[in-house]
């Protein structure tokens, strides 16, 4: 299948930092990311094929989203760029760095891993509706104390978020659920079909040779931190660090620690930020 082009928000100057968003989401869900890093590095962040702005009404296999990717760094003339990945797009992160490792300087993967497993209860009837409520009231007035108490610890947002604070729902209101209302069942169906295969990447990333962070929450139902835990292991130049009292959103629940440990790991390896070779 040819590739898409692809809906994409670029800020600021510098070297390349591609930024990856999960599944349901958007490229606008790494805000968090770019609104920081693009005073210092150019971001890019896409909508991936089938989410966002990138609508398709074709069927799709998760490996067309790398053909994307790379026509989407060809268009932006881009030969080299960190990359980071939140769950889903820690995975592409991770083939992106397999498929064409000249073009990928460091990687970052938060709630992601090559061989993802879930600890997700059953979910019931109750769970969607207060889902339902919880995101629709909270979509309307942002971070509502009584709708987080009242809606949201009893939703299926307890087991994306641990710290049910009004930043935390400040994110899910801005981006969290435009992003569901906008991935199509086309994503979905190519998400599902990847997954029922088995997929497990552990034994090819002995092949990426730049350097890695892998960031995890400890409290994480749909990646669990065993399995980000046992993806950095696995990668010959990685650090990792699980934070505590937070799950798969961890990147919303306490943004300034996430953003400082990635300024610092800059810091330590430059050359995932453009400044030498890995």
């Amino acid at each position: 299948m040819p590739h898409q082009k692809l809906s994409v928000s670029v800020k600021g100057q510098g070297f390349p930092i591609l930024c990856l968003h999960g599944h349901p989401g958007s490229g606008y869900c790494m805000s968090v990311f770019t609104e920081h890093l693009s005073k210092r590095f150019q971001t890019i962040a896409p909508d991936l094929r089938g989410y966002g702005n990138s609508r398709t009404s074709n069927s799709f296999e998760m490996t067309d989203h790398l053909l994307d990717l790379e026509a989407l760094l060809d268009r932006l003339g881009v030969d080299r760029c960190l990359v980071i990945g939140w769950s889903l797009g820690g995975i592409l992160a991770l083939e992106l760095a397999m498929k064409y490792p000249q073009r990928v300087a460091g990687l970052i993967l938060l709630a992601s891993a090559a061989k993802p497993r879930g600890s997700h209860p059953p979910v019931s009837w109750q769970d969607n509706l207060y889902t339902g409520l919880a995101g629709i009231i909270n979509w309307v007035v942002p971070g509502w104390k009584w709708n987080i108490d009242t809606f949201g610890r009893r939703s299926l947002f307890r087991y994306l978020i641990q710290q049910h604070t009004a930043t935390a729902y400040g994110y899910l209101a801005a981006a969290g659920t435009p992003a569901y209302f906008q991935t199509s069942n086309k994503a979905t169906a190519a998400l599902n079909t990847a997954l029922r295969a088995g997929y497990d990447r552990l034994l090819h990333l002995g092949d990426i040779q730049c350097p890695c962070l892998v960031l995890a929450g400890e409290a994480d139902r749909h990646i669990t931190s065993q399995s980000s835990l046992e993806t950095a292991r696995h990668l010959r130049d990685c650090q990792w660090h699980c934070y505590q009292n937070t799950a798969h959103l961890f990147p919303w629940e306490i943004p300034d620690r996430v953003l400082a440990d990635i300024d610092r790991w800059i810091e330590k390896f430059p050359q995932a930020a453009g400044n030498g070779e890995c």
